[in-house]
């Protein structure tokens, strides 16, 4: 039986956990024992609410995006512990097929889109009851459409061909519940998938401004109070991304500048770029850096002597740079285990490493001066084959532990999942200025980056761009540096590489095999539409070489 995945998500019950992709009708359609419909569940406000965390938060997953990027691009090479886990992909053997990378990133946020519309659906019947009650419930639906926009942005990252080009092919639109007419839906233009996004983010903006209206505390930070809600700043910062990525650029500085100045200059500041400093723990003496002492303090579990690195182990009390994380409990079981990706146990030589840091990104993190990031996210029990490029040599002796996702307290592979941080509204500050022929703009937003960084406190000295192709290289190469293992490489790579004159970057030791980068310009750079999509959906248009 074929059935497309957009119509089962669709068909699947509103609170009953989600069928599996291609069973049988007679367990899709039927009315399950105990199942609770859409007219019990939005009843009142705590229902909303609850729908909300449980089904539309619950499903909210970026994971996939992360660790198909690593695989995929310049970031990591095969580790010893490997039992050869997306090895075809990490060689460009790209496939829409079941359960593959392409197809959950596709299922999993088409399922929270999903979510979201049944939750809007139910939220047009309740009658909020005064000033409280209508502001949370603003607050609610500002919520949903936030992390709709969001959806479908990561979906355009993903399967649309050329972001810049309105009229080009985008994904499936669906902004409501249409279970009475399971039609099969076409994709349809970027421009149409635009005008969606542009106007839910532009709701949520407003109806965030309204609730942050009606409440007192804290002061100026309303919406924006926890990293695992969505709020006014996460609504910017996406919309800042958004339009860079369409090419919008006067909006997306717009709309960085607002994040950014969003908590500047205020008490208490929800986020602000994490510190690099201090560089030593307040004992004396101070051990050497690098020396067991040393490492002992830096890598302790949420509670490093360093901010920077207690923002990747989640110490609870250090929000750190991070507008919007999808949290994960340390002994639950909720999303993916990040960590887990890249290294099966624990992120150290002895933890199962499925995938090692790239080679020629850790001599980019190992060259960097005076900054924390060469110590974050690499761990200290790497052995650095320092005869990496000799032939013969066994490419996996070059043992470099990804350290970006350390796990915390009670788990060692579970950390939360930083989808939208601080750092990047400068470098989409920085790409804008760029874009625009201001080089010194664009320095200097570079060097907010590296004075943040700077594990001394020294401030560093700014780039100088001599044109747009230098200035493109070096933001280029920041993001790699800062926003590795993070999911950012292969779209950067796919906007960017071109206007910086440079590819794919992988090192000839990054695969037992020989290695090749993807050519500028490659149909890879997008993904296919999944073929349970195209099987049980024929109208549906396949992406440009699959």
């Amino acid at each position: 039986m074929k059935r497309n995945i957009i119509k089962l998500l669709f068909v699947a019950g509103s609170l009953t956990a989600l069928p599996l992709l291609n069973s049988c009708s007679d367990a899709i359609e039927a009315v399950q024992p105990g199942q609770l419909d859409d007219s019990q569940a939005f009843a009142t406000m705590d229902g909303l609410q609850a729908f909300l965390i449980g089904s539309v938060y619950g499903n909210l997953e970026t994971g996939n995006e992360v660790y198909l990027t690593s695989v995929i691009t310049d970031e990591v090479k095969p580790g010893d512990g490997s039992g050869g886990q997306e090895f075809s992909l990490h060689r460009f053997i790209v496939s829409g097929g079941v359960d593959t990378l392409p197809e959950l990133i596709w299922v999993s946020h088409y399922r929270t889109i999903n979510r979201v519309n049944r939750l809007l659906a139910g939220a047009s019947k309740v009658t909020p009851n005064g000033a409280t009650e209508t502001a949370n419930y603003n607050k609610i639906i500002a919520q949903a459409k936030a992390i709709r926009a969001f959806c479908y942005l990561e979906l355009e990252t993903y399967y649309s061909p050329n972001m810049g080009d309105e009229n080009a092919l985008g994904v499936i639109l669906s902004d409501k519940l249409d279970e009475s007419n399971f039609v099969q839906k076409p994709r349809v233009s970027n421009k149409e998938i635009y005008a969606l996004i542009d106007s839910d983010l532009q709701s949520a903006r407003t109806l965030f401004t309204q609730y942050d209206a009606a409440t007192t505390t804290p002061a100026n930070l309303k919406s924006d109070v926890n990293k695992y809600y969505v709020g006014k700043s996460f609504v910017n910062a996406i919309s800042a991304r958004f339009n860079l990525y369409r090419g919008n650029y006067a909006q997306a500085k717009i709309d960085a500048q607002a994040v950014i100045s969003a908590t500047a200059g205020v008490s208490g500041a929800a986020f602000a770029l994490t510190l690099g400093t201090p560089s030593q723990p307040n004992v004396t003496p101070a051990p050497a850096i690098g020396s067991a002492a040393w490492n002992s303090a830096f890598y302790l579990t949420s509670n490093s002597f360093n901010p920077y690195r207690n923002l990747w182990d989640d110490k609870d009390a250090n929000r750190g740079e991070t507008i919007f994380a999808l949290g994960r409990q340390a002994t639950g079981t909720n999303g993916i285990a990040i960590g887990s990706r890249y290294n099966l146990n624990s992120s150290s030589v002895t933890g199962t490493p499925w995938w090692y840091v790239g080679r020629n990104l850790y001599n980019m993190l190992r060259a960097l001066p005076d900054d924390v990031r060469k110590y974050a996210f690499v761990d200290p029990s790497s052995t650095p084959n320092p005869n990496y490029m000799n032939p013969g040599v066994n490419t996996r002796a070059d043992k470099l532990i990804v350290d970006k996702y350390p796990g915390k307290t009670g788990t060692n592979t579970r950390n939360d999942i930083k989808s939208v941080r601080l750092s990047e509204m400068y470098f989409i500050l920085s790409e804008v200025a760029a874009q625009s022929g201001d080089f010194i703009g664009a320095a200097n937003n570079i060097k907010m980056i590296r004075d943040a960084r700077s594990f001394s406190g020294t401030p560093t000295v700014a780039p100088v761009y001599a044109n747009a192709t230098a200035a493109y290289k070096d933001i280029l190469a920041e993001r790699r540096i800062e926003l590795c293992f993070e999911g950012h490489r292969y779209i950067d790579l796919k906007r960017l590489a071109v206007k910086a004159g440079v590819s794919m970057d992988r090192n000839s030791t990054d695969d037992i095999v020989d290695v090749s980068n993807l050519t500028n310009g490659d149909y890879r750079y997008t993904l296919p539409i999944p073929s349970s999509e195209v099987a049980g959906n024929p109208g549906v248009q396949q992406n440009t070489g699959y």
